[in-house]
């Protein structure tokens, strides 16, 4: 059970509710891209819940990763990649879940993989009528042994293509690994202030390439080894030009560098969202000033296709790259170094603008 102080929690919702409930206003009358709720969606989609949150509590069912792998090294060749390793629990080994009864939530935390330094966090928030997809909410971090809460931050909502899913994102500063307690807030429609907390672990480095490694020159599979491309990805119609190249090639030419690890066809959680389609979306705009490549999470695509993910092989690159869960993006500039990292689904409207930042200074 995760508690935060009730009057702490009480204090800070009400100091941060009138202020967010203007900012809630201002962006459902923009109305901007992803971040506001599809006029013609179910009611039930847009509202908070009908709950209001008065105690912080979490009841978690899932275990945060394990510590992180090695610091990295280098030669006079310039930096290497550091050792990547995925935890005791390998690839996959879900989504922290946690339930607040009391406020009628369940959150799924789509980023375990935390380390120290600036991290994105995304995360799921439903009730019994469904997705909460409040556009903003607010949420502050507070270290487990700290009296007080950091600065609030804004996490925005994005909507997956088609409305069918969505999450909350922001952008969170971690000074120092072990558990940090999360408390997101957001005004309901009685002019009272809701939300719930919920726990994460920050590991002194992530077991994924974090913003500034170095990535791994990967000899993953492309169409010079297979005979046909649904060999190579689980997706029904796949775009061929995602797979001409190695990641090793790809770096090798100098410029940006886009890497999906997904496998759509298999797409089943609530973290899981058409990466391979918006990469594709974006390949067709900007292939004359970067790379574009997906790896599918499984070797034989073909095989699990008619008889299921109990035969499935994973691809070495999950291990090679420190991957534990199902749907990673990296963008990784011309010298090889990762300048964004997603774990979890992330939207157009989100990727795009940073694949320019990294297109704009190349």
């Amino acid at each position: 059970m995760i508690q935060l102080p009730t009057s702490a929690a009480a204090a800070r919702r009400a100091a941060l509710g009138s202020l967010l409930a203007a900012a809630l206003a201002v962006a459902l009358a923009c109305g901007k891209g992803d971040d506001a709720t599809e006029p013609d969606e179910p009611a039930s989609g847009a509202t908070a819940p009908a709950a209001t949150q008065t105690a912080a509590r979490a009841t978690a069912t899932a275990e945060a990763s394990t510590d992180a792998a090695d610091a990295a090294t280098s030669d006079d060749d310039g930096p290497a990649p550091r050792a990547m390793a995925a935890g005791d629990a390998g690839f996959d080994s879900g989504y922290p879940r946690y339930v607040d009864e009391e406020a009628g939530l369940t959150v799924v935390v789509g980023t375990p993989d935390l380390g120290v330094g600036s991290q994105r966090v995304a995360f799921v928030m439903s009730d019994d009528l469904g997705l909460v997809k409040l556009p903003i909410v607010s949420v502050t971090a507070q270290f487990q042994d700290d009296a007080e809460p950091g600065d609030p931050a804004i996490a925005r909502y994005y909507d997956f293509p088609e409305g069918i899913r969505g999450l909350h994102v922001t952008q969170l500063d971690f000074d120092r690994a072990g558990q940090w307690i999360l408390d997101v807030s957001y005004p309901l429609p009685d002019g009272s202030t809701g939300g719930t907390s919920f726990p994460v672990q920050v590991a002194e480095q992530t077991h994924a390439p974090d913003v500034g490694d170095v990535v791994p020159a990967s000899a993953n599979r492309t169409l010079a080894d297979v005979a046909t491309v649904y060999e190579l990805s689980t997706g029904a119609e796949p775009d061929p030009k995602l797979y001409e190249q190695t990641i090793a090639e790809a770096l090798e030419e100098g410029r940006p560098l886009v890497v999906v690890f997904a496998s759509p066809g298999f797409c089943t959680n609530a973290l899981c969202g058409p990466q391979a389609e918006v990469l594709s979306i974006l390949r067709e705009r900007y292939s004359d000033d970067a790379n574009f490549i997906h790896v599918d999470l499984y070797e034989n695509p073909e095989e699990i296709r008619t008889q299921g993910l109990d035969i499935a092989i994973e691809t070495p690159l999950l291990m090679e790259w420190g991957l534990e869960t199902a749907e990673w993006t990296f963008i990784i500039d011309a010298d090889g170094i990762v300048t964004h990292r997603f774990e979890a689904f992330v939207a157009e409207s989100e990727l795009e603008p940073a694949l320019l930042e990294v297109i704009g200074r190349s």
